[in-house]
Order: structure tokens, then sequence, then C-alpha cells
């Protein structure tokens, strides 16, 4: 690896004093709560005649799901209420200002489209005598429930001016505590938005599961029965985990888990509607197996590659407009979402990534899948040509979201770009010629509006994309392409042997290994696929795709012989107190990231101080960084987890976590490093799922406001190297102005200072340790 392939390491902000690292209070019962510990790093009946004929704009926002199941065969009933007053949001999500608001828009959107294309499902009749359903489904889950975010969304929503012609329905529900006054949270209701308030549709539906397919779909036959329409739209509005685990998290029924692709794909065929558009106000759903499932289903997706912001879709704006014109252009619609969106984000958290894309799916279904075919081709050409190494480098090179959960989602454009086929060059063509329009916010780079699953950081998740994939019509090719991958990465690991800890490399062990030779691997490789066991996460229900055949297992153990990282290798020389190590070059080329890891004695114990990737290089080794300093807020040495860097050393971003308790719930702080400000600041928090409750990601950053009280958190072994529990650590910090980052002091203690090397088979190893007093 030369220099101008070495990963970039993070600047230094030494600051003298500091309060040192200790732990306080009682073990919390958490588990662990550092990397890879699950931290991220998720009655009635409807009265049509107060609905309103069919002849007007019918927004139905649907906010949590309305199944109609046996509520009256012609879907009449009795009108349960008048319209309530819209309570007020919480603080921290309250709705933007509209006072002088005005989207700044990108680019204008793209109205063209590709010949071949099919018709589009809704034929827009034009002059503003268009009528609109809007179905937004809106399960509020903890995002509401802890943070008022469906709330404020409702809010922006009763805010709006639509006139006559215009009527939202809101289905509410999957939320243990709505903070709006009125709304049940025991059971499902229906709710008119109209006159700035809430009407009362139906009070009581139960409290199905919102991640049920069949509740959405008869959602959609009773809005299609009841307030039929030219344009019929649908948003949903909850966590999102983008192609693996779907949409939804409903809070009252976690056990049922989220709503797979597949079965969103079967709610909407149940369900009977061409939608002018599908959007989803949450996490991670601009993927090409959503837009590929939707294309049955609707002419336009609307998504966010990334996280969303906790703000989420900023609605008065929009909706304003398609009032004004119920005859818009979809694609013009979108815009505006998207903008406003954006810029919304902009105003109340400039410092979240912020991605939103509008996609015609009717193009996307015509251009796109040959070539994605075509490039799944190249790379398994590459794979079974011995050059898995540059697929790799390439994918751990690529734009990744929510890198801290390891869902594995990378943007498509960007890893065929990265790849360098022709075939991929072709692949992101298509791709760009079928997003009409993409917005980033300025930290985002490389996102051009349509992501994919890859994996790399945890393949126990290939052989259920690859059911989804078959569920929902994808062609082989893809999945072929990521098994061949994920089979080669999996037995590196193995041939490795298995998962990597720094609690050998702590007390004086080693990294283990097979030496390279393609027989002991072979051998390995056997005695896992006997088993199933070797590898964390993977067991015999989920390593289908080790028996992947254009690999044969000789070959496989015949090219990681070939493209073996040594761990034998990894030995510190010792000079007048300086620690370097050095790598023959071929190893350095397999190496893909490297960080600092500390444990500190307490003198009970060690604490362990997280992972930074902080290094330096002098004449080609890595010289060990000992002077014993280490990432702290407000002078309180923190347990730090690098997760991201994005770029090079003149426009960088390097993004990690730091495991707290905000106002007493768990949290991960995000910490954000760029070559702007260098020294780095806390630019939010988002949930920490440590419960196993949802494989969805939830809508951050949550804002750190004045008067909020932080408690660091870190995780204590003993010295016999058992997990012990994971504690608070220094003293609690009421938030009064900005957290300032620095470098201090851990302390009187010894730290065991590692490093962590990540090679391409994401096989992490460590380094012997080297004690500094």
């Amino acid at each position: 690896m030369d220099n101008n392939n070495r990963p970039l390491s993070r600047k230094k902000n030494y600051q003298a004093g500091g309060t040192g690292a200790y732990r306080r209070g009682s073990g919390l019962g958490t588990g662990p709560v550092g990397q890879g510990a699950g931290s991220s790093g998720g009655g009635g009946g409807v009265n049509r005649a107060a609905i309103g004929g069919g002849g007007s704009l019918l927004i139905v926002i649907a906010v949590v799901l309305f199944n109609l199941l046996g509520k009256g065969g012609s879907g009449g009933g009795t009108n349960v209420g008048s319209p309530s007053n819209y309570g007020t949001a919480p603080a921290g999500y309250e709705a933007v200002d509209t006072t002088g608001y005005t989207a700044s828009g990108g680019t204008a959107a793209d109205t063209t489209v590709a010949s071949g294309s099919r018709d589009k499902y809704t034929a827009i009749k034009g002059g503003g005598k268009d009528t609109v359903t809007m179905m937004v489904y809106m399960c509020g889950t903890d995002l509401e429930s802890k943070y008022g975010m469906a709330s404020s969304d409702l809010s922006e929503m009763a805010a709006a001016k639509y006139g006559d012609n215009v009527n939202i329905i809101v289905y509410t529900g999957g939320c243990k505590g709505w903070k709006t006054k009125g709304i049940s949270s025991s059971v499902n209701q229906v709710y008119q938005v109209k006159s700035g308030g809430l009407k009362a549709l139906i009070s009581d539906d139960g409290s199905k599961a919102m991640t049920d397919p069949d509740t959405l779909s008869a959602f959609i036959k009773y809005c299609n029965k009841n307030f039929p329409a030219d344009r019929n739209e649908l948003i949903l509005w909850d966590h999102g985990g983008g192609s693996v685990s779907g949409y939804g998290y409903d809070e009252k029924n976690s056990s049922k888990g989220s709503m797979g692709l597949a079965g969103i794909n079967k709610a909407l065929k149940d369900g009977g509607v061409k939608f002018d558009f599908v959007g989803f106000d949450a996490c991670l759903m601009a993927t090409a197996e959503t837009a590929l499932m939707l294309n049955e289903h609707a002419d336009y997706l609307i998504a966010s590659e990334e996280t969303e912001p906790g703000i989420g879709w900023y609605y008065t704006n929009w909706l304003n407009k398609l009032g004004e014109n119920t005859s818009m252009p979809t694609v013009e619609i979108g815009k505006n979402i998207v903008d406003d969106f954006v810029t919304a984000c902009g105003k109340k958290c400039p410092s979240s990534a912020t991605t939103l894309s509008v996609i015609d799916l009717a193009e996307f279904s015509n251009t796109v899948p040959s070539k994605l075919s075509g490039f799944a081709n190249s790379v398994s050409n590459k794979i079974t040509a011995d050059d898995y190494k540059s697929v790799s480098t390439a994918r751990n090179n690529t734009r990744e979201f929510a890198k801290s959960s390891k869902i594995d989602q990378v943007d498509l454009v960007d890893l065929a770009e990265k790849v360098g086929t022709s075939e991929g060059k072709a692949l992101s063509e298509a791709l760009k010629g079928a997003v009409k329009y993409n917005r980033t916010s300025s930290s985002m780079t490389n996102a051009y509006g349509v992501s994919i699953y890859f994996p790399y950081k945890r393949t126990s998740y290939v052989d259920t994309a690859c059911s989804t994939y078959s569920a929902i019509g994808m062609t082989d090719d893809y999945s072929r392409c990521i098994r061949q991958f994920a089979k080669l990465e999996t037995s590196g690991q193995i041939a490795a042997g298995g998962s990597g800890s720094p609690l050998d490399a702590l007390f004086g062990g080693s990294s283990g290994g097979s030496g390279g030779s393609s027989d002991v691997i072979g051998e390995l490789l056997g005695a896992f696929l006997g088993s199933g066991r070797g590898i964390n996460g993977l067991d015999r229900a989920n390593i289908d795709f080790m028996s992947e055949n254009t690999i044969s297992d000789d070959d496989t153990a015949e090219y990681l012989s070939l493209n073996y990282f040594d761990a034998n290798n990894l030995v510190w020389e010792e000079d007048k107190g300086k620690y370097t190590l050095d790598l023959p070059e071929d190893q350095w080329s397999l190496v893909q990231s490297i960080d600092l890891n500390i444990f500190y004695d307490d003198g009970e114990g060690y604490m362990n101080m997280g992972l930074d990737n902080m290094f330096s290089f002098e004449d080609g080794k890595l010289v060990a960084d000992t002077d014993r300093t280490w990432v702290s807020i407000n002078g309180t040495p923190v347990c730090y987890y690098h997760t991201d860097t994005v770029g090079d050393s003149d426009d960088y971003t390097i993004s990690g976590y730091v495991p707290a308790l905000l106002n007493g719930s768990r949290v991960d702080l995000i910490l954000n490093f760029t070559d702007e400000n260098p020294d780095g600041e806390v630019v939010g928090a988002t949930e920490a799922y440590v419960n196993g409750e949802t494989d969805t990601i939830a809508k951050g950053e949550i804002e750190i406001n004045e008067g909020d009280t932080l408690d660091f958190l870190c995780d204590f072994y003993d010295y016999d190297g058992n997990y012990q529990d994971s504690y608070m650590m220094g003293k609690q910090v009421t938030v009064n102005g900005d957290l300032k980052i620095s470098d201090t002091d851990l302390g009187d203690g010894e730290a065991r200072i590692m490093y962590k090397i990540t090679d391409i088979y994401n096989k992490e190893y460590w380094t012997p340790f080297i004690s500094v007093r």
C-alpha cells in the first residue's frame, strides 16, 4: 500500500488538564455498549359525508395503518368526532418557522424519459382539475413517544393552506405516547387534517401492527373505495432499514418486526392501487431493490439513501404548492419535497448528512435491470479471475450509509464507478438518468440518489437479501455476485481463525491464522461448513451463500493462500521509546483500515476506551501513538468508536460515536471531524437499540439542547479478560453551550495501546499491546 492509498488519520487536538479516565457508580447491566455490541455503531366507521365528495383533492394522510376488517361492508359508519385542535410539538422538534421561508432549489429536475419506458400509470388531466388522494402511513413509534417527531410533522401539514379541494386524512398508531392532545396511544385512529386542526373520523380501529402487510393493504383499499381520485399518493412514515430490513418499527408490536420489501410488495399488490408516487419519510429506503419492487405499483419513488434527520420531511410548503395546482407534474412535486426537506434540514440541523431523491420507476425498470446484470457479471468475472482484492477495495472505498449499523448499503453509482469496469460505467449512466432529482447536504459526497445492498460488514444478511430478491422478482445475476463476494470474504475470515478480538492481544495472545497454507485453509473451510460456526453472526441458518458453486472450495483456498494477511508480521520494533511496525508492501496492500485501540487500567480492571483512526507513518512504517491522550468531551476522556472516513486530506469527514445516556436514555453521540473543523463537533445523537428491538434505523440526529444531561459510558473488563459490566465514566455533563472535543491525558494508570488492522476480507487483527505509564 503506497502512501497515497493509506487510510486517513484524524488530527489530534491536545489540551492540557482534563479529568482523566475513571468509572463512577455501579454497573448498568446494559451489556456491552462498544462497537460490535449492538450499538449504532432500531370502533367507529367513517361518515362519508364528513369527508367530502369525489371531486375533492383528497390527501389522505394515513399516519397509523388503517385496517378496515369488518368495519361494515359498505365502508359507512358514524361521525365519531369533530375537529380537534392540533397540539404543540415538543421543544427541539417544532415546525420550521415559515416566515419568509423560501426553499433554495438545486438544479432543475430532469423531465426527460428514456425511450422504451412504459407509460405512466397516472394520467394527469391538467388545468388544476385533478383530484388527489395521498395516503400517509404514519407509525408514530418511539420517534413520537420520545421526541414528538410525528406531532411536529402533523403541525406542518395542518399549517398548509391548500383550499377546499384538498383533504388530508391521517391514520395514527404504533406509538405508546402521542404528544398531540386527543390522539390515542392505545388504539389506531383516522383523522382528517382540516381548517388547521384534526377531525376524528375513526376513533378506535384496534391496535393492529403497522408492520403487517394486511394492515397496509386494507388501508389502501379503504382509501381507494372512499376517496377515489385521479392521482393516488402514498407516504410511509417511520423507521426505515433499507433493502434487507424494509420499513417500520411498531413500538407497541415490536415482536412483529419490520415490513420487508416482499411484505410491502404484497401489501401494495393486495391494495390494488397504482400510485403517482410512493414516498418514504423514513431512513435508507432509496435503494435499487425498493425501486425495482415498486415499479409494478407506482410511477415515482421519493426516498433517502442516508438516515434522515429527526425533523424529517417539511410538509407545509409543498402541500401549499400542490393545493395551488393539483395538476402539477409529479417530478415537480418531488422536487418541491426534496428542496423543502434539504433546506429545512440545513436550517434546523446543518451538521446532519442529508439526502433525498426522486426516481422515475418507469425509466428505472426499463434501463437499469439489464445494466445491473451486466455490472454484476463483471464483478463476478473479477472474483472468479482471482481479482477479489480490487472488488473489496472498491467496496471499502464506496460511499456507505448508516455505516455504524452495519446494514451494508452503499451508493450504487459510486460502487459501479469505483469497480471500474465498462459495465459499471454503463450502469452508472443508466442510474443517473433514472434519478430525476437528487439533493444532498454539503457534507454528503458521492451520493447520487440510489443505493444497494452489498455485503461487507455483516454477511449474515446475504441469504435474507437473496431471498428478498427472489420474492420481488430481481434477476439472479446480482444474487450470484454478492454470494460469491460474501463466500470469499467469509472464507478469508475463517482462514485467519475466525472473528478477531482485542482481548487476546490485551493479555499477550496472538491474532492467530492458518499460516497461509492452502491445505490448512481448505481444512478450516471444511470444518466451518461442517459445524456452521466460527464467525460471529453466522450459523447453519444463514450460511447458504457459502455453497455458491461458481467458486470451488479448492480455488477459494488457493486464492486465499496467495492473498493472505500474515499476522506473524505484527511485531513492534522499539528504539528509545519509539515503537514502529514494518510490513512488506504486499502485506500493506491487503490492509483496508487502521485504528488505535486503548485499554486503560483503573486499578481494578481495564476500561475499553474504543477505536480512533489516529496513526502516523515514517519511512513506510507505522508509528505507535504513545502519548496517552484520548478523545475527550469537555475535558472528560470518553469511549470513542471511529466508524467512517470519507474523502482525502484536503476534503474529508471522519465520523464516530460515543456511547452515552442523554437525560437517562441510551444513545450514541455522533462526532464529526472535517477538513474545515478538524477539532470536531458533536452533531447530535442517535437511538441505540441494544436489545434487538428492531433492525430498522431511527431518524436522527436527536438534537442536544441546553440543560440536557449527558453521562458517558464504557465497557469494563477484569484482569482475566472477562467483561464485567458497562459503567458511567467521568463526571456528568449538563449542556451549557457547545460541547468541546479535545484530546486529554488518560490519567496515572497503565494504558495498553494496540492497533486494529482490518484486511480486505474485513478480518480484524490486533497488534501486540504496548504498555505506557
